[in-house]
């Protein structure tokens, strides 16, 4: 079996929790299913904005099985599996394997630092071989203001070379828009997702997959639309519109403004809490939030 070939939009869907800051695997179905639901052609979960890092091994496992579990298509997601222990990346790697998730978006090794490129190469080897499997897809992610430890382009290359059905594409998370044109035009064939839909008519001009997009949990459907739209006239209003609500969301703390933006326009408090060190969105900073959202012409969709 070939691994899956992701484009599209993919949503680094939000990690509820309980009070007591355990998981809450109800509300992260509901969320979830919502999500394909309304736009998303997959689920990068366990990304950054699902505060993946905030997570055990054993609450990642549980809430992935959760979902397939709950009838979310396994071939549909593309859980976040990178941490500094090799060995427990392959064993998330391994496991969302076993559940038939259609690939996994693996951060480097981002403690020891500074690493070289055979060091890098080293480990991202040592967890494909480690691995074992033809079926695994594996995708790089590349966000080095919070790792601290990026993806060069010279690491990329020896990939492909040595990996050709495996490491299939990354995530580039930089927002530096110079390095998401030189990895296009260097690796022609390569998935490669910019964080932001506000790049979506330049990087597809290039060849781009898609995104992945933390704002795809407010905004799923109008960048559904936009990346119907590419290609055709529409597309310039459509990109203009939702990179403007990007902007606004921008301007607060990322993570706490998705979430008290969705818990208060769904109605479900849920959805609002946050594993510390994040800290909650003061409720005058989200009155403010929704008062220009709304002025900005953004609804939920299906809510």
């Amino acid at each position: 079996m070939e691994p899956k070939s992701f484009t599209g939009l993919l949503v680094p869907a939000i990690t509820p929790f309980k009070p007591d800051l355990s998981p809450d695997g109800d509300a992260f179905v509901d969320v979830c299913t919502w999500l394909l639901a309304n736009g998303a052609d997959g689920l990068a979960v366990f990304g950054t904005t699902s505060e993946a890092n905030s997570l055990g091994l054993s609450e990642r496992m549980a809430l992935l099985e959760r979902l397939v579990g709950a009838g979310v298509p396994a071939d549909r997601l593309m859980p976040g599996v990178g941490l500094p222990s090799l060995m427990d990346t392959i064993t998330l790697t391994r496991h969302a394997l076993s559940l038939g998730c259609g690939g996994v978006l693996a951060l480097p090794p981002f403690y020891y630092k500074p690493v070289s490129v055979d060091g890098l190469h080293a480990w991202y080897s040592a967890v494909i071989d480690g691995v074992g499997s033809s079926k695994l897809g594996l995708w790089l992610y590349h966000i080095p203001q919070n790792t601290g430890v990026g993806i060069p382009h010279d690491l990329i290359e020896r990939l492909i070379r040595d990996y050709p059905r495996t490491v299939l594409g990354i995530k580039d998370s930089s927002g530096d828009w110079a390095n998401t044109e030189a990895m296009l035009r260097r690796f022609p064939g390569f998935s490669i997702f910019p964080s932001s839909e506000g790049a979506l008519v330049k990087s597809h001009a290039l060849g781009g997959a898609g995104c992945i997009t933390a704002s795809g949990n407010l905004n799923p459907r109008g960048i559904r639309d936009l990346i119907d739209a590419l290609g055709t006239p529409k597309a310039d209003a459509l990109q203009d519109k939702v990179a403007a609500l990007r902007t606004i969301v921008s301007g607060y703390p990322l993570i706490p403004a998705v979430k008290a933006l969705l818990a208060a326009e769904m109605g479900d408090a849920r959805l609002a809490t946050l594993r510390p060190p994040l800290e909650a969105l003061p409720q005058a900073d989200l009155a403010a939030l929704r008062q220009r959202m709304a002025d900005a012409g953004w609804t939920l969709p299906g809510v």
